[in-house]
Parts: structure tokens; C-alpha cells; sequence
């Protein structure tokens, strides 16, 4: 290309030898200015990716430390907030591929993966908290009477979350999945640990005293689950709520785990559902398979060991120890940010 333009300039009169360096210069400088003007390539969800995200959603989903907010700051550090558009396959608009509102972006994308690895923490409790689920099975079916009242609490409590979360959805998407609100809510989340273990301290100060979890009333299910909404502001923590609830309804604090636990196999089914049928072609679309199914194995495992370890450890400590994290973590989060 650069000779033929020498070639050309030559052969032109003097007063266009400006206009021939001019080609030239553009020839050259073309190649460059033509990768700068492209648009550099997304980041996606790779193997690795999956393998922290999985471990973290599964280690801190059912604490009271916030998987949501643990996710959102892995996924600052490991660069998947990034909010540039993705190019369509084959050159069809993701709008042919999901009909409907479309994950745009991978920010958009990883904030869909973030609801929908909680199918492995969900996996989890079902095997390890099998006892009480059957219990809740044959409630419904009429062959269990405390299973059936268990069953009646649980749907109670998750009444609130399915009003107040459709109709803060979008709102939520919008201003909280960031990272300064989320460290808002874990120091503040800190502070609000101190002052119910201090208050269960003082009212219940056995570790096991309290009713079954059958034997709430229909008013204390409904305040755990209104607590539980609490945590919609992630960073928040439905467990942490959830367990206050439970403080709060006389619970001790491994009965008041235990129903955590068995409310957020409903709640966080329903919001992995639905968000697995809004956004999961879309999501399917920007990321590939394999990782994302590698990040639902991996959270199922460590939410095993997570669940195990916690029903033992509250039994003799309570929460505390999760406070002081909590703030911990959010000063370094300061720091870092």
C-alpha cells in the first residue's frame, strides 16, 4: 500500500506532492486508527470466574454476611461489571434471541448469574435439612400436623418478598447493585448483629430455649418475613434479617438458622426462577455454559460445608462474630475502592 502511494506521488505535479504525503500518511496510520475505533471485546464468565463466584455465593449465602454483597464486590475485582454493550452472535439483536427486556450488557448478564447460582445453596439445604422438608411435604400432603403448621409459617413469611419484591425490582437493579451501597448496608448490618445479640442476651440467655419452629404464630411468620425484606438492599443479608426475625419471635439462634434456612429454600427458588426465565436466554447468550453450570456445582459444595459448620457454631456463639466481620470487611472495602 505504502508504494503504490510513493509510486502515485512521483508521478503527480509538484503542487499536489502535499496531497500524495497526505495518502501516505493516512495509509500508514489506517490500521491503527481501525483497531482503535473497534470495539474491544466484552468480558466474559470464564472457568475460573465460576469457581470464586461459586465458592463465594456458597460459603456466604446462608451466613449472615451477605452472598449478594460478597458477589457484587468479587465481581468488581474480577472486572465483570462492565456495563459496555455485547455484540450479538450471527448478527441478530438479543432482543430476536429473548424477546422481552434483554440482558445487554455483561454487568446486566453476571447480575442475572448472581441470582440464579443460588440454585446450588438451594441444593444444598434440601439434602442437609431433609428431615424438615419431608416434614413440610407430608405436612401438605395431611399426614403430618406440625409439618402442616411449618409449612403455613414459611408460606407466611414469604408472602411480603413476593409483593414488595415485584414491585421494587427494578428499582433495586438500578441504584443498589453497586458497590457503595453495599458497604453501607455491611457496617450497618454489623451494628445491627450487636444490638440483637445483646437483646437475645438479656431476654433469652439459653442458647436452646424458645418455641419449635411449628409453633410460631401466624404474626411472628409474618414479621420474619417482613424483616426478610430488609434484604433487598443488598449487602443487607436475608439470612442476618431472618435470624433477628427469629430473636425476635423467641427463637433460639440454631431454630431461628433452621428457618432461615427453610425459608430461603422458597424465597430464593422463586427469585432464582423467575430470574432464570426472564434473563436466562439473554444470559445464555453472553456467557457459555459450561462456567456457569461449573459455579452451580461449586456453590452446592461449599454451601454443604457452610451450612454444616454454622448450625453447629451458633449453637455455642451466636452471631457476633459475623458483626465484627461484617464491619471489618466494609472498612477494607473503603480502603480499597
Amino acid at each position: 500500500m505504502v508504494a503504490h502511494v510513493l509510486r502515485f506521488a512521483r508521478r503527480m505535479p509538484g503542487r499536489f506532492h502535499g496531497l500524495a504525503l497526505a495518502l501516505l500518511l493516512l495509509a500508514c496510520a489506517a490500521p491503527a486508527l481501525a483497531r482503535e475505533a473497534a470495539p474491544a471485546p466484552a468480558r466474559s464468565l470464564t472457568y475460573a470466574d465460576s469457581v470464586i463466584l461459586g465458592v463465594v455465593e456458597g460459603i456466604t449465602e446462608f451466613l449472615p454476611v451477605s452472598s449478594t454483597g460478597h458477589l457484587i464486590l468479587a465481581d468488581h475485582f474480577l472486572g465483570l461489571d462492565d456495563s459496555t454493550p455485547v455484540a450479538s452472535a450471527h448478527g441478530r439483536s438479543q432482543a430476536e434471541i429473548a424477546p422481552g427486556p434483554a440482558v445487554m450488557t455483561v454487568k446486566e448478564a453476571t447480575d442475572a448469574y448472581l441470582i440464579v447460582i443460588q440454585f446450588g445453596a438451594i441444593a444444598a439445604v434440601l439434602i442437609i435439612c431433609w428431615g424438615r422438608v419431608r416434614s413440610v411435604l407430608m405436612g401438605v400432603l395431611g399426614k403430618d400436623r406440625r409439618g402442616l403448621l411449618l409449612a403455613r409459617n414459611l408460606l407466611v413469611a414469604f408472602v411480603p418478598a413476593v409483593v414488595i419484591g415485584l414491585l421494587l425490582e427494578k428499582l433495586i437493579d438500578r441504584y443498589l447493585f453497586n458497590t457503595w451501597p453495599v458497604i453501607a448496608a455491611a457496617f450497618a448490618g454489623g451494628l445491627l448483629i450487636l444490638a440483637a445479640e445483646g437483646w437475645r442476651a438479656r431476654r433469652h440467655p439459653s442458647a436452646d430455649a424458645g418455641p419449635d419452629l411449628h409453633e410460631l404464630s401466624v404474626g411472628q411468620s409474618l414479621m420474619i418475613g417482613l424483616l426478610q425484606c430488609v434484604a433487598m438492599w443488598p449487602g443487607t443479608s436475608r439470612s442476618m434479617m431472618t435470624m433477628i426475625g427469629g430473636y425476635l419471635a423467641g427463637l433460639s439462634p440454631v431454630r431461628s438458622a433452621e428457618f432461615s434456612f427453610l425459608l430461603g429454600l422458597i424465597t430464593l427458588g422463586a427469585a432464582s426462577c423467575y430470574k432464570a426465565l426472564k434473563a436466562g436466554p439473554a444470559m445464555l447468550h453472553i456467557f457459555a455454559p459450561g462456567p456457569l453450570l461449573l459455579g452451580l456445582v461449586v456453590a452446592t459444595v461449599f454451601a454443604a460445608i457452610a451450612v454444616k459448620w454454622m448450625v453447629g457454631y451458633l449453637g455455642r456463639h451466636g452471631m457476633g462474630v459475623f458483626a465484627w466481620y461484617r464491619m471489618a470487611l466494609a472498612l477494607v472495602m473503603l480502603v480499597l475502592m
